[in-house]
């Protein structure tokens, strides 16, 4: 029998053919196995003068004393955080050395209900107060806190005295309006000097932050900052964005008419020493506001709140409806950061500590959080390459990077670029590179090893606003194998569960944590019986925190990211992580980058591919094969799109993440409710009635 090309694919699709599938598959997958111990390869070990200097492993032995307790190696260490979380928070606090009053007993109090657990609930602290304490170190007072760089046209540095004063001063000035702890005060501002300044003045009086970068539309303001009705707001004129000034002021006169909760803005002064205020009545000038607060500041009190105290309002990305708003409290949020940063990633006094970030995406809570540990915290606004590619390879060699954050995108577009920074930039300072946003490709890592430096600790790290913090993390005293993150974070209780709610290994599942943890949110904004809260994370496995990850954990005691498992593509009813056909489109030189989503289909669902390609280059039938060739390559049948499109741009969120859930809702005529969250809107147009899509 003859059958029509188009309807033998349908048939192979469709399951006609089970057996030659198999044997597809079978042959494909011994492959994969021979590529998988390529892709676990070890690309680093620290020596054994790092590993004992590394903050982890003093950790690791003053336990191991303190307690009693044999902890031999980093595994037995993540065992016995699990295991025994009050001596373990217990010993965190004492060895970053907390100020507060406190830990004091109990650690935990749990209710039967993980969303209800509370952590040190007799502690006392201010976090401003801890970030500050350098401040009054002889030494310390007079080196950078802060540096700053709006692209190439400004630079800026400020001691840890000297913030340590402008702090004080505008938390003056915001008694001096009457603010009061619960407060919300709200920040629309690049990441430079003055925003990490209003966090700590808000927080040092009990009022909570939120904020946003500057790049937000007027709807994607209100979404947010409607929700949470701020009292004060703190605002820049404008930013730096691919060496042009972007104005801002028309915008905030725009949003504030809808914002009546706003007594007074602050105007930062940094495109122009004297923006208007014309249309901002109850505006006045930064520096005219420190002014009202001038004189000595070493009398200034510290009041200390409880642990679960308010202390930052963050947003979830908001592309399928109004955002959530998730309030973190100071001392879950110190505590995490304080163990991440110096067991984690080593950070010590003195080290200068990066992130790409802006103030809308949580990394730029934990950067700030680096002044706790003594770093010196490295701000960045403006575009990652502007003016010529080399921007903040340029930062890092000037001003000495211990530690470089970034997201995965930015390694990805450096390696497409063809940089080799390890050619053109003195980096013998850095330490470590810190990844996230997204999973960080197997090539991403050999191309660091190979272009920017073969002595360094690449910690690939994982978590989310939701918890303000990370589920895994980095570990200065192991390994670094090819693809992988290098171990679960130390107190969280993190498995990988199938589809029955079984912890598996080497299989691919859902990310859970089955243990309370301190950076747990406080809860939702205005969800008082905690119903969205619990919806959000304590449902799909009931009274087990589901992150909705989709996970490996290897034989390393590693973790391997393949996407989201929201985005999880479903074909034939076989579970396919995106980041798995990424993975191989994106290593050809004409692909840019690239989204794939599921689209309903008779019945059934199939795999529909979009690919961004370089300039004058366009998607032709021997560039599909080649695509093709290479998804057969690295995968299984199961992997195979049934189309492959090309668009001329890709959404994303203002942190860069991809947005394919967004992608996957207008491909099927759904409406996007908030398109403000995303970096460039426009581009979800580009995927409305596409033609290839009805066949």
């Amino acid at each position: 029998m003859m059958l029509d090309s188009g309807i033998k694919k349908k048939f192979l699709y469709a399951g006609v053919f089970p057996i030659l599938r198999a044997a597809l598959n079978t042959k494909r997958n011994l492959r994969l196995m021979e590529r998988t111990t390529d892709m676990t390869e070890m690309l680093w070990q620290p020596t054994a003068a790092q590993i004992d200097s590394a903050n982890i492993t003093r950790f690791r032995k003053k336990v191991s004393e303190d307690w009693m307790t044999d902890i031999p190696d980093i595994a037995t260490l993540w065992n016995w955080s699990v295991a025994e979380p009050g001596k373990f928070w217990r010993s965190v606090w004492q060895f970053t050395n907390v100020i507060g009053e406190g830990p004091g007993n109990p650690i935990l109090v749990e209710t039967g209900k993980m969303e209800e657990a509370r952590f040190l609930p007799n502690a006392k602290l201010n976090f401003t107060e801890n970030l500050l304490q350098f401040s009054s170190d002889p030494q310390k007072k007079t080196a950078d806190a802060i540096v700053f760089w709006g692209e190439d046209k400004v630079k800026r540095r400020l001691t840890f005295g000297g913030l340590r004063d402008q702090v004080i001063r505008l938390a003056r000035y915001f008694r001096s309006q009457n603010l009061q702890p619960g407060d919300r005060i709200a920040g629309f501002v690049p990441n430079m000097p003055e925003a990490v300044i209003g966090a700590l003045a808000a927080a040092s009086i009990g009022c909570i932050w939120s904020s946003c970068s500057p790049d937000f539309g007027v709807q994607g303001v209100l979404d947010r900052f409607g929700q949470i009705a701020p009292r004060l707001l703190l605002v820049a004129d404008g930013y730096w964005l691919n060496t042009k000034p972007h104005r801002c002021l028309g915008r905030v006169a725009e949003f504030i008419r809808d914002l009546p909760s706003v007594e007074r803005i602050l105007v930062i002064p940094y495109l122009s020493d004297t923006p208007d205020l014309s249309s901002l009545p109850s505006a006045i000038l930064y520096p005219d506001a420190l002014a009202v607060s001038s004189g000595a500041t070493d009398d200034f009190e510290f009041l200390r709140f409880p642990f679960n105290h308010p202390l930052f309002i963050m947003y979830s990305s908001g592309t399928t409806g109004v955002p959530k708003c998730i309030v973190h409290g100071a001392g879950g949020t110190l505590i995490q950061h304080l163990k991440e940063h110096q067991l984690h990633c080593d950070i010590k006094p003195g080290d200068r500590l990066f992130y790409t970030t802006t103030c809308g995406w949580m990394m730029w809570n934990w950067l700030i959080s680096g002044l706790a540990s003594g770093a010196t915290i490295m701000l960045y606004d403006g575009a990652p390459f502007a003016p010529d590619g080399n921007i903040l390879f340029d930062y890092a060699e000037a001003e000495g990077f211990t530690h470089f954050g970034t997201s995965a995108k930015y390694i990805d577009a450096c390696s497409k670029a063809g940089a080799k920074p390890a050619e053109t930039h003195n980096l013998s300072t850095l330490r470590m590179m810190t990844s996230t946003g997204s999973p960080l490709a197997p090539e991403s890592f050999d191309y660091v090893y190979r272009n920017i430096k073969r002595d360094i600790c690449l910690a690939s790290i994982s978590g989310g606003t939701d918890i303000i913090s990370c589920f895994m993390l980095g570990n200065p005293a192991g390994p670094v194998w090819r693809g992988e993150i290098q171990m679960r974070g130390l107190g969280m209780a993190v498995e990988v569960w199938n589809a029955e709610g079984e912890p598996v290994i080497g299989e691919k599942g859902e990310l859970v944590c089955t243990s309370p943890f301190p950076s747990m949110p406080v809860g939702f904004w205005q969800d008082e019986d905690n119903q969205r809260y619990r919806a959000a994370y304590f449902e799909h496995f009931p009274n087990i925190w589901r992150h909705g990850d989709y996970v490996e954990l290897t034989e390393h005691g590693g973790i391997i990211v393949f996407g989201r498992s929201d985005a999880v593509l479903n074909p034939g009813g076989i579970r396919i992580g995106t980041a798995e056909i990424y993975r191989p489109v994106e290593q050809l030189e004409e692909v840019l980058e690239s989204i794939v989503i599921g689209q309903e289909w008779q019945n059934d669902t199939r795999v529909i591919l979009f690919v961004r390609l370089r300039d004058g280059i366009e998607l032709d039938a021997k560039l599909v094969n080649r695509i093709r060739q290479k998804i057969m390559a690295s995968a299984t049948l199961n992997h195979m799109p049934a189309k492959i499109l090309q668009v001329a741009d890709i959404p994303r969120t203002k942190s860069g993440k991809i947005v394919e859930l967004a992608v996957r809702d207008v491909i099927h005529g759904r409406q996007i409710r908030n398109r403000e969250a995303l970096a460039n809107p426009e581009a979800l147009d580009l995927f409305r009635n596409l033609p290839g899509l009805r066949s």
